[in-house]
């Protein structure tokens, strides 16, 4: 293994960002250290598993595997690195050694995470357990004997939809005799995923128990509001929560840091703030130097490249070859890279890493000094998941969160009490969701006919009427017997919503497949002529071709990056609930969303200067999906001093700080929801803002802003109002994912329309 360059590392660090304090830190909090709560191992536990661990279990495991282990469902719901593993390895492997016939099915996100978890069985030398992943990256040859040999089985909610349940007669004997079910990182299971894996797991249950199978399911979850509710919705069984830490935890340093503003060559222009990459390349390039061992978390997988990219060049410049300390990380990398990386990172051969949330689940990284966050991660959980990840061998922790320049963020790094001291979020999903349940059902009925008994597992009355609308639209048929699925294929459902099929990215002078990504991003990340990174090389499309799913590339060392516009049409469908207050009213309804990538930007790398804007021809594509939107009449307008050639202005400064400040609400992203202003709708006949999912069916997010509007739109009115900038900036209003290039906005009477809203809503 390779040390560490010499030097104090996470302190050096830590006194640049208090050094820097009045212009990049705007919050410091310390957290205390905290002490272990150990407990007895329990005494059924079998003395080879007691042996094969050197320490006693932590109350909360104790806790949890006690109830496992009385085959009550339960949750361990606690934070980073307070070994929930052990909660669900004690009962499970205690199950597997004393019964020589159980099985034990174990389901992470990530295939990051599995691999992690077989290491860390396969490590205690339990030979007759036989553990193995079986996953997209599992040989074929290995399939079979995995089915036919091994008792602990880990995979993916992907794998199982498209694999083991679908062969479930294969799988007939590990079924009849599977034990526990563990689900780890659950809190991952939000939104339109979450709603699909609910009912991929009600899936399971239903053909388990035809096979003879009773499991007990034991989850992990992130600390999170509601965990034994958020449980009992996905698995669709009443589960008991533990949630007192009692694991030790060093002290951590939780930094909140806002990049400077860059000199303004014309002052009619809006100021700009130092781009949140930047800022993290400068503070990783000074952890790899301090010899500070460092995850970076970026948003996207481009900004993850660009990170490494920039840190790299930094260090080789500093300290020739230092630059090969550094790597970026990120889903759409083929097997062996991927596998690559994390042997380097856990080795030492890597000092820092550039990462997506990929790295964000409980792999085991070991001695990490400081966590570095480029951007607000869309809520408290993954905030503190993500931060977890450094101090993981109990020693002092840093964590600094890097604001974008957007509404949510910079309302965080100056309002700290928003994050420290609140409750984390409960998970959003929605089994009952139409376009997620009507696939799902299809499914069920593909492996084994629906019977009328079936139809409560997968949520009753909603279950009933779907099966009706399909049996009406053919896709079922009824028999005496039950439901039976009428095609010779099987349902084609995609668990993540992305859309279809990932879209191979292809050099064209080799045909060496560099990555994938998936379809629904396809249009605006490989659109011809679009900018691509991948491991710190740039390549430009030369073709887009969707019916092969191929975007053909060539390298290239262009000085430009790409940016996509859109446009959006919204029409309302039908309306569930309603408020009128006064002059406003407040919908919660269903969308038929129309959407077109039409054009791109040029943009001048350093200067973001727009060299020219050309246009592309991409299919629309359509959405149904759930909103929320206010109306206001003209007259309320008029008395806010919002005259007609305001209105669209107001508007759309609203909206995009609405959509911008959702995510402190409810568990989602801000790419996750859409919005549309318009200062005549078609269809209310009036101003109008609209919020939307950005996921078939809606995804849960549109409710929650409708349930909490006032708190919503309070808080969007506060950071508007709050900004420093006089006419708007991306730290108030303007937008980065804005189809119509930020124009208009009109930040004052952005705020005249939420006082006017505010004041008419109960």
């Amino acid at each position: 293994m390779r040390g560490r360059p010499d030097g104090p590392g996470a302190a050096d660090l830590l006194r640049r960002l208090e050094a820097g304090r009045s212009s990049g830190v705007t919050h410091v909090e310390r957290i205390g250290a905290r002490t272990a709560r150990t407990a007895p191992w329990p005494g059924w536990v079998p003395a080879a598993l007691r042996d094969a661990y050197s320490f006693e279990p932590w109350e909360h495991q104790a806790a949890a595997a006690e109830l496992a282990h009385a085959g009550r469902h339960v949750v361990v719901a606690t934070g980073t690195a307070s070994g929930k593993s052990l909660a669900y390895q004690m009962p499970a492997l205690s199950r597997l050694l004393d019964d020589p016939r159980a099985t034990v099915l174990y389901l992470s996100p990530t295939k990051a995470l599995a691999a992690d978890q077989l290491r860390a069985v396969a490590r205690l030398g339990l030979d007759e357990v036989r553990p193995a992943t079986y996953d997209g990256d599992t040989p074929r040859e290995e399939r079979e004997w995995i089915r036919r040999h091994s008792r602990f089985v880990l995979t993916n909610p992907d794998m199982l939809h498209h694999s083991l349940l679908p062969g479930h007669a294969k799988w007939a004997v590990f079924l009849r005799r599977l034990a526990y079910v563990v689900i780890d990182e659950c809190h991952a299971y939000r939104g339109v995923f979450g709603s699909h894996v609910a009912h991929v797991l009600r899936r399971l249950r239903r053909l388990a128990a035809q096979y003879g199978g009773d499991p007990t399911f034991v989850l992990a979850s992130a600390t999170s509001g509601d965990p034994a509710g958020a449980a009992s919705r996905l698995t669709g069984l009443p589960v008991t929560a533990v949630t007192e830490d009692a694991s030790p935890r060093g002290a951590v340093t939780f930094a909140l840091w806002e990049p400077p503003l860059l000199p303004q060559e014309d002052p009619d222009l809006p100021p700009t703030r130092r781009s949140a990459l930047s800022e993290t390349a400068d503070l990783l390039t000074d952890a790899v130097v301090g010899g500070t061992r460092t995850l970076a978390f970026i948003r996207s997988r481009r900004g993850a490249e660009v990170v490494a990219t920039m840190a790299r060049r930094s260090l080789d410049e500093a300290v020739p070859g230092l630059g090969d300390r550094v790597a970026a990380y990120r889903a759409g990398y083929l097997k062996e890279d991927r596998r690559k990386i994390e042997r380097a990172l856990l080795s030492g051969e890597l000092l820092a890493l550039a990462s997506t949330n990929a790295l964000e689940l409980g792999v085991d990284l070991v001695g990490l000094d400081a966590v570095l966050i480029c951007g607000y991660p869309g809520t408290r959980a993954s905030l503190w998941q993500q931060a977890g990840r450094a101090g993981r061998d109990g020693g002092e922790a840093l964590a600094v969160l890097v604001a974008r320049d957007d509404p949510l963020d910079t309302y965080l790094v100056h309002h700290p009490e928003a994050i420290f001291g609140r409750t984390v979020e409960a998970t959003v999903l929605d089994p009952t969701n139409p376009y997620v349940l009507g696939p799902q059902l299809c499914c069920a009925a593909a492996e084994s006919a629906l019977r009328p008994a079936d139809l409560e597992l997968f949520g009753g009355d909603p279950a009933r009427a779907a099966v009706e609308g399909l049996t009406a639209a053919g896709a079922l048929r009824k028999r005496p017997s039950g439901w039976y699925w009428t095609h010779p294929g099987r349902p084609d459902v995609d668990l993540r919503g992305t859309g279809g099929g990932p879209v191979s990215v292809v050099e064209s002078s080799t045909g060496r497949l560099l990555g994938t990504v998936d379809e629904g991003s396809s249009h605006v990340m490989l659109h011809t002529g679009a900018a691509y990174l991948h491991q710190g090389v740039t390549y430009v499309v030369d073709e887009l071709d969707l019916e092969d799913a191929v975007a053909l590339v060539h390298a290239a060392n262009p000085d430009w990056s790409t940016h996509a516009r859109d446009i959006t049409d919204v029409s309302v469908v039908a309306v569930r609930e309603r408020m009128d207050a006064g002059p406003v009213s407040l919908f919660l309804g269903e969308v038929d969303v129309t959407n077109q990538v039409v054009s791109y930007q040029r943009r001048r790398i350093g200067s973001g200067e727009v060299i020219d804007t050309r246009p592309l021809d991409l299919p629309a594509r359509q959405l149904r999906t759930v909103a929320v939107w206010f109306t206001i009449t003209l007259e309320a307008l008029h008395t806010a001093g919002v005259d007609p050639p305001d209105i669209p202005g107001a508007l759309h400064a609203a909206e995009h700080a609405a959509i911008g400040l959702l995510p402190l609400i409810a568990t989602c992203d801000r790419w996750d929801i859409g919005g549309l202003s318009t200062a005549n709708h078609q269809d209310t006949e009036s101003p109008t803002v609209f919020v939307y999912d950005g996921h078939p069916g809606g995804a849960g997010f549109a409710e929650r802003a409708y349930a909490t509007a006032t708190a919503w739109l309070g808080a969007t009115r506060e950071a508007i109002a709050s900004c420093a900038c006089e006419t708007g900036c991306p730290s108030c209003v303007q937008s980065p994912k804005c189809g119509n290039g930020n124009n208009p906005l009109d930040k004052a009477r952005a705020v005249h329309v939420l006082d006017t809203v505010l004041t008419a809503l109960p």
